[in-house]
């Protein structure tokens, strides 16, 4: 399905572009994602952020949250609660699993809400 809101607004950019080289994602000095298959976002109104696949993430560090947001240009977005070390992160990841058509490329990687909570810092390209 193609997203509603993109026919809407028109002129509200979400713009995907691959990253070169690799990506990581350190949360109190600890890594938990890291590749060179990462997805850079640059959206109207928001942070840049970092996608990243699943392979690409310590998945073990990440708890399904009952939270989930709808994003009219992207689709419903459902988040994950990291765990590292002593520090439990409440719905500082994020994955749109069934995204709109015009985001497909974002199906089933994973976000980090690197503005949101300390201590999680997002690397671009090494």
């Amino acid at each position: 399905m193609k997203s509603p809101a993109h026919q809407k607004w028109p002129e509200h950019k979400v713009k995907e572009s691959r990253v070169t080289g690799k990506a990581r994602v350190e949360v109190d000095g600890e890594i938990v994602a890291e590749s060179d298959d990462v997805i850079r976002v640059d959206e109207d109104g928001s942070p840049l952020r970092l996608y990243f696949p699943r392979s690409a993430v310590t998945m073990e560090k990440l708890e399904p949250s009952s939270t989930t947001s709808q994003c009219p240009f992207k689709g419903t977005a459902r988040y994950f609660t990291l765990k590292v070390k002593d520090r439990s992160l409440k719905d500082a990841v994020w994955s749109y699993e069934d995204p709109f058509d015009d985001h497909r490329s974002l199906k089933d990687r994973l976000a980090f809400y690197d503005d949101k909570y300390s201590g999680i810092h997002v690397r671009g390209p090494t």
